[in-house]
């Protein structure tokens, strides 16, 4: 996921992506603590995918006020 396409997005499509994020960040935990974890470098890209969409929700709504 590209900030670009991040900041292409409006503030409710961010929340549902939000959303989306941490129910695959659920399951990929879940998968790590029973060992079915095939593709162990999607943790990392879906918690930094997390922090990047928090990010611009954050700048969109400073810069909303």
């Amino acid at each position: 996921m590209k900030a670009n396409d991040v900041r292409a997005k409006t503030a409710d499509e961010l929340k549902q992506e939000l959303l989306d994020l941490k129910k695959e960040q659920f399951n990929l935990r879940f998968q790590g603590a029973t060992q079915q974890l095939e593709n162990t470098a999607r943790v990392r890209q879906v918690r930094r995918d997390v922090a990047r969409v928090k990010t611009i929700l954050r700048e969109k709504s400073v810069a909303g006020e």
